[in-house]
């Protein structure tokens, strides 16, 4: 996978959750924290738009995907 650099600045303390995070976990890099930590940010809104989106239900699509379908068919 081909990497580009960023420059980015956070606190003291986010820098050190980062740091200590990586040695327990054994990261190879800070830069692998970060990306797991925006994968997972990543995987969350994806969690969140198929949830809203299965929201969207259109009464009329229903009654068209069971048409001349009836119990004794399955």
């Amino acid at each position: 996978m081909q990497s580009q650099k960023l420059s980015i600045s956070l606190s003291p303390s986010l820098v050190r959750f980062i740091e200590s995070y990586r040695v327990a976990k054994g990261c190879k890099s800070r830069s692998q924290v970060i990306e797991e930590a925006l994968t997972l940010l990543q995987e969350r809104e994806l969690e969140e738009a198929y949830t809203e989106a299965s929201q969207e239900i259109d009464p009329d699509w229903e009654l068209t995907v069971a048409d001349g379908l009836a119990d004794e068919t399955w």
